[in-house]
């Protein structure tokens, strides 16, 4: 199952249905009637790696975002969490599969990958995170 499934959608809103054919898995871009297979791997790479990039640029921030959902505080903790954040394995993850849950708490948030006619990722839709009052 390709990692963003449900969340992709094209240029004009449209979401992008899955198919596999054989062992590999494909967007499908439905192009007015004509069903464009586009390989699922590289897109969900290059989304992967847009989130690692801005873990890697926030990791002391996920580090405690990620200690707080955990509830812990402690050092080993810490230190297990900062070298998972460090050594984030895309191609590891891209063997995974993204729960369910998970793409549909995505999607509530207003996450959404877009792409174009042709597979390639346009952009990544995200929300915005709320600012920091003072």
């Amino acid at each position: 199952m390709p990692f963003f499934e449900d969340l992709v959608v094209t240029e004009e809103g449209a979401p992008v249905s899955v198919s596999t054919v054989g062992d590999t898995e494909y967007y499908v871009i439905d192009d007015h009637g004509f069903r464009r297979h586009v390989e699922a791997r590289p897109i969900d790479r290059a989304v992967l790696e847009q989130f690692a990039e801005q873990i890697t640029a926030h990791r002391h921030e996920a580090a405690e975002a990620m200690l707080r959902l955990m509830g812990r505080d402690d050092l080993f903790t810490k230190a297990a969490v900062d070298s998972a954040l460090q050594n984030i394995n895309i191609e590891h993850l891209l063997d995974q599969t993204l729960p369910a849950e998970a793409r549909q708490w995505l999607g509530l948030l207003g996450v959404r990958v877009v792409i174009n006619l042709h597979g390639e990722l346009v952009r990544v839709e995200m929300p915005a995170a709320p600012e920091d009052e003072e």
